[in-house]
């Protein structure tokens, strides 16, 4: 029991990550919107606790703002959900307005409710796999090569350097040079790199397809990309496995 209440918190923690991440949101995002719609109270605090698996025993009313925030996202529409918002004064719908929000839905393509998301927290159902993109270390550096064939298209990483750098979206030197660094061989994501990198690389695959690069490929869905990437990095039968817990 006490295993299956530490796999339903990690999973959960690592949901709402993969959800905040996948919309550029903040920790005040969700208690904001609970706030201005009436749909309940969190705080910004809790929500970045549960996203680091650093509270244990959260009150229902936690999963009833959560679910209620979720569902009211779904099937986004901004001139149905935004006129419900304070416009004046609310970075909230403006970052709404910027970039159309994506819900949290489970396998059949409805949005979670507070029932299904405290679920998913007790270890009762898995996280949709849309969202469980959760990585362990013993797969991390398969899949950095994976990686790297699949962005380079197995050519030396000088012949393809300008083109890959050009369509991976983050900014910042750092994340870049790290970048650089696994698609040159040089080293490797740890497992908690690279789920926190693999929306932006997921970019990075779609951008190369688009412009079109001639050795790109469309990865398909993020969940869909990672699948691909395992079955070339683990081979088939580790990317059917499912993702063992850490």
């Amino acid at each position: 029991m006490h295993q299956q209440l530490e796999s339903g918190r990690d999973a959960f923690a690592h949901l709402l990550r993969t959800w905040h991440q996948r919309n550029g949101w903040p920790h005040t995002m969700v208690p904001r919107l609970g706030q201005h719609m009436q749909l309940g109270r969190v705080h910004a605090s809790q929500i970045s606790m549960l996203k680091h698996c650093k509270l244990a025993n959260p009150g229902p009313e936690v999963f009833l703002t959560i679910g209620s925030v979720n569902r009211w996202l779904w099937r986004w529409s901004p001139n149905r959900q935004l006129r419900d918002l304070p416009l004046a004064n609310c970075p909230e719908a403006e970052l709404l307005q910027r970039y159309p929000p994506v819900a949290l839905l489970d396998g059949a393509g409805q949005p979670l409710g507070p029932g299904q998301l405290l679920e998913i927290f007790t270890g009762l159902t898995p996280p949709p796999p849309a969202f469980d993109l959760r990585i362990t270390e013993a797969e991390a550096s398969g899949l950095c090569g994976a990686l790297s064939n699949w962005l380079t298209g197995g050519q030396p990483w000088r012949q393809c350097k300008d083109q890959v750098l050009a369509a991976y979206p983050v900014e910042r030197p750092k994340r870049r040079q790290q970048f650089e660094a696994v698609l040159s061989g040089q080293k490797d994501y740890s497992a908690t790199e690279l789920e926190a990198e693999l929306d932006d690389l997921h970019r990075t695959a779609c951008l190369m397809a688009e412009r079109p690069v001639p050795w790109a490929k469309a990865p398909g869905t993020v969940d869909q990309f990672l699948n691909q990437l395992r079955q070339q990095g683990c081979g088939p039968a580790a990317a059917g496995d499912g993702v063992p817990s850490r």
